[in-house]
């Protein structure tokens, strides 16, 4: 009977066969091998025709999973450059340390973790001693991503070399007073140690890859030389079933990354269990970062299990590895041998045969303790080949055991991510096995004593002259303020003036500005466009010829549209950022924009732009990600609003965002009007973020893609623009249909696209109603509630300070309406300082596809639904006829 198999058609059947005599012979000598020597020898002969394939550079598809052993034999490691005893000791002194910190701290009832480090700290000390470079060497040193659950043990490294002091190691935790450290790493909270917050999983692995790509784009458009800066990213293997930790590898591997290492703790285990249970999670990343084009090193077992591999002639130890899912091999880590020889080598009768010229202690040392992740040869070994790949970046895929030196009590248990301390004894017994000189005196009061061997000791001496001659402590923030000169006033002057009797969007009118920002001699090659694939929409298409989009191939094709004017133009030292459709993947290049001035000493002015229904409402976890990181830029929310956006509805219409980005303290959000209020917040932005006196804070603007009149800006506003609020015009400015002077008055508030139909409404009031409105223009609800919030704050200290919204309303007769084009807890954040009758009108509830005139007409913001709420203001103090409410509802059809 023909095998079934030989008749299903594939992809080779459409290629040409120049010699099918030559093939059938292939095929019949994997036949033969197959029958002879068995189908696992065939299989063997196959992945090694394959490995030799890609390894001679042959256009075949990669492997995806090798067997589950080191990629790096122990033949074929390097030699071990440093010392190796004096480095065991540091290790063990920062293990001590860590464990110390953590435990001391529990009676505070402040947590912690101890199980991550544990596991990682060979990790850790291996590439503190020998490759990461620091911020005294040239270049800008590397990028640490450090895992939020390790800091305990980069905190007691730096208590090992005098950079944190034996107080605040006790208040971890415990910040209120002054001296403590936070609990994981936020360059705000100890902004001279950390650089990067990590611990909101999987946006440490995202921000890591733009990171590298930011420094290839500061070096191909010759700002800065960053040819010796490497970014590693240390993960955890639960880490990555967050969609953000593997966004961005096709991106990484696409534009050739070798100047970034991804270091994946494998031990197995998230916060509750087993991050596989019932599979093998070391294949699983292998498969995913090979499929994705990444170069990667496995790291699995150590030393011990060489002999092991040496007696498996069959192959039987290393199916059996592949087999056993990383559940059960976590009991192995806790089971005794004979558990071991029974459920594990008692798989079949090759492995039998192999155990028994096995000892217990070699069983043991290998199924409890022996990990690649713990061994600093192997992880040396790791580290040294994947700065030597050239071409691709590199994960390291490090086996550990989870909680390794605690104890029995720690080890490969479930519930160690959760266990916050070790008992005295179990410390005496840590002591022990690490080899610490620390006696039993010093537990005499009950309490872990921290341990330092002192500030002239060989260890502190060793680990000094190992960072001096990398460039310095790590991880280390450095900032060396550059004050950026103040653009030339006439890149702002065209917005200032107006539009004359052409209409323009605010969407373009920022375009504009920034497109002549980018043109001045001092600051302009400083600006980096951030778009995720809406540049068009956005009005930006007139960039891509001048400023170009980056690549770091340069074009390598001719554009469809090269015949025009505005073509699709790509460089290897274009200035835009255009991400294609990912809002995560633009914000995390916005966040490494944003840092340049610390991470490199380079600032950068960037903008990000997008739909604004999808920036904070999908990526708020970033922007806090990036006030953490202390950045500075401008995020421009376009098509802002509910109903400016034609047509798109629920989905595209944000009426939210101003709420969200309420509670981020860095963010200050404005909602401007007019073209010339773009302007004025711009230069302000550019003066607090960038001047002599720089501030760690970032713009939101809101921008509107509705064409209209833009005015030439009033005289004396700018104070108020920047503030939040100032009056446009009273009703006495009004050229027809003034109101009478006795006439009824109410205040009209408006910020942003809804100034326009507040300034109907005003005309309506005047002529239908004999009402007098004055508007006024509120560009930030937000800084006109932190500036209120802060006075309410002195007035504890004692000190008397008005708010400016109330001091700007003071004495404006009547009542105020606010109008805006969000939920009405956006314009009602300042209701509580406002002296007069307050109330609002928003966009409450869901969007709709409709016109704009139907949305506003629904959510009752155009002018007529205006002037009816403003009607009911003024009859509710019996300013007007109660009747003339309905009367205005039924003349306007409402």
């Amino acid at each position: 009977m023909s095998d079934p198999v030989a008749k299903l058609p594939s992809e080779l059947d459409q290629l040409p066969d120049r010699d099918t005599e030559e093939t059938a012979e292939w095929a019949a000598s994997l036949d033969a091998v197959a029958k002879a020597a068995g189908t696992r020898r065939a299989e063997y002969l196959l992945r090694r025709t394959l490995q030799h394939a890609e390894a001679a550079g042959l256009a075949l598809p990669k492997l995806l999973e090798t067997d589950y052993v080191n990629t790096i034999p122990t033949a074929a490691e390097p030699e071990f450059p440093g010392d190796e005893a004096m480095e065991a000791r540091i290790t063990a002194w920062n293990r001590w340390n860590a464990a110390a910190m953590v435990t001391r701290g529990s009676k505070y009832g402040v947590g912690g973790h101890i199980a991550t480090f544990a596991s990682a700290a060979w990790l850790y000390e291996t590439g503190f001693q020998h490759f990461f470079r620091g911020k005294e060497a040239d270049g800008s040193g590397d990028q640490l991503y450090i895992q939020g659950h390790a800091s305990p043990g980069i905190y007691a490294r730096a208590f090992l070399d005098g950079r944190i002091s034996e107080q605040q190691l006790d208040n971890f935790r415990q910040e209120s007073g002054g001296n403590g450290l936070p609990s994981y790493p936020h360059p705000r909270r100890l902004p001279w140690l950390w650089e990067f917050p990590t611990v909101s999983m999987g946006l440490g692995p995202l921000s890591a890859i733009y990171q590298a790509r930011f420094n290839r784009y500061l070096q191909n458009r010759s700002i800065k030389d960053t040819a010796n800066s490497h970014v590693w990213a240390f993960l955890g293997d639960g880490e990555m079933d967050e969609p953000e930790s593997t966004a961005a590898l096709a991106l990484a591997s696409r534009e050739q990354l070798d100047n970034l290492t991804f270091v994946i703790n494998c031990n197995l285990q998230r916060l509750d269990g087993p991050v596989r249970a019932n599979f093998r999670v070391v294949q699983e990343l292998e498969a995913q970062f090979r499929g994705a084009g990444w170069n990667v090193i496995k790291s699995l077992w150590g030393s011990a299990w060489d002999e092991l591999f040496q007696l498996d002639t069959t192959g039987a130890l290393v199916r059996r590895l592949r087999e056993v899912p990383d559940a059960q091999f976590q009991t192995y880590a806790t089971r005794d041998v004979a558990y071991i020889r029974q459920h594990f080598f008692g798989a079949n009768a090759e492995l039998v045969q192999l155990a028994g010229v096995l000892s217990d202690a070699k069983i043991a040392e290998c199924f409890h303790s022996s990990r690649g992740g713990h061994e600093p040869r192997k992880v040396y070994a790791a580290y040294k080949a994947a700065l030597e790949h050239k071409g691709a970046p590199t994960v390291i895929l490090a086996q550990t055991v989870k909680g390794y030196t605690l104890g029995a009590g720690f080890e490969s248990k479930n519930a160690n991510h959760q266990m916050k301390k070790l008992t005295i004894d179990e410390f005496k017994d840590m002591r022990d096995l690490l080899g610490l000189p620390i006696p039993d005196s010093a537990f005499a009061d009950g309490v872990v004593p921290y341990g330092h061997p002192g500030a002239n000791s060989p260890e502190v001496r060793y680990l000094n002259e190992r960072r001096a001659a990398l460039g310095g402590p790590a991880p280390a923030r450095k900032v060396k303020h550059v004050a950026l000169p103040a653009p030339a006033d006439r890149s702002f002057a065209p917005l200032l003036k107006g539009s004359g009797k052409q209409e323009m969007a605010t969407t373009m009118a920022f375009v504009r500005l920034v497109k002549d920002l980018m043109r001045d001699k001092e600051t302009g090659k400083r600006w980096v466009p951030i778009v995720p694939d809406e540049a068009r929409t956005f009005g930006m298409e007139s960039l891509f010829p001048s400023a170009g989009i980056y690549s770091p191939l340069g074009q390598t094709y001719e554009p469809v549209d090269r015949d025009q004017l505005m073509y699709y133009k790509e460089a290897k030292d274009g200035q835009i950022l255009n991400e294609g459709i990912t809002e995560a993947g633009a914000m995390a290049d916005f966040i490494a924009a944003c840092t340049s001035y610390a991470t490199h000493g380079e600032p950068m002015i960037p903008f990000y732009i997008f739909y604004s229904m999808f920036g904070w409402q999908r990526t708020a976890d970033q922007m806090w990600q990036l006030a953490d990181q202390l950045g500075k830029g401008f995020i421009v929310g376009a098509t802002a609003g509910r109903t400016t956006l034609t047509g798109e509805g629920l989905q595209h219409a944000d009426g939210h965002s101003h709420l969200i980005a309420s509670t981020n303290p860095a963010s200050l959000n404005y909602d401007p009007a007019f073209a010339y209020e773009i302007a004025v917040i711009v230069k302000d932005g550019l003066r607090r973020m960038y001047g002599e006196k720089p501030e760690d804070v970032f713009y939101y603007l809101t921008v509107y893609n509705e064409p209209k009149v833009q005015p030439a800006m009033p005289e004396g506003v700018e104070e108020g623009i920047v503030k939040g609020l100032y009056r446009f015009n009273t009703a006495a400015d009004l050229a027809e249909a003034a109101p009478a002077a006795d006439a009824p008055k109410i205040q009209l508030m408006a910020s942003g696209t809804a100034i326009h139909w507040v300034l109907e409404a005003q005309k309506l009031l005047a002529a239908d109603w004999n009402v007098a409105a004055d508007v006024w223009s509120a560009t930030s609800w937000g800084e006109l509630r932190r500036d209120a919030l802060e006075c309410d704050e002195a007035l504890l200290r004692g000190e008397l300070r008005t708010p400016y919204v109330t001091r700007a309303l003071e004495g404006a007769p009547g009542p105020v309406l606010a109008v805006s084009d969000w939920m009405r807890q956006v314009p009602d954040q300042i209701s509580q300082w406002v002296e007069q009758d307050y109330t609002s009108l928003g966009t409450d509830g869901f969007g709709l596809s409709d016109t704009r005139e139907g949305a506003r007409r629904h959510f009752g913001v155009d002018a007529q639904s205006i002037v009816v709420a403003a009607l009911a203001q003024l009859a509710r103090r019996g300013e007007v006829p109660a009747s003339s409410v309905k009367e205005a509802r039924e003349r306007y059809g409402l």
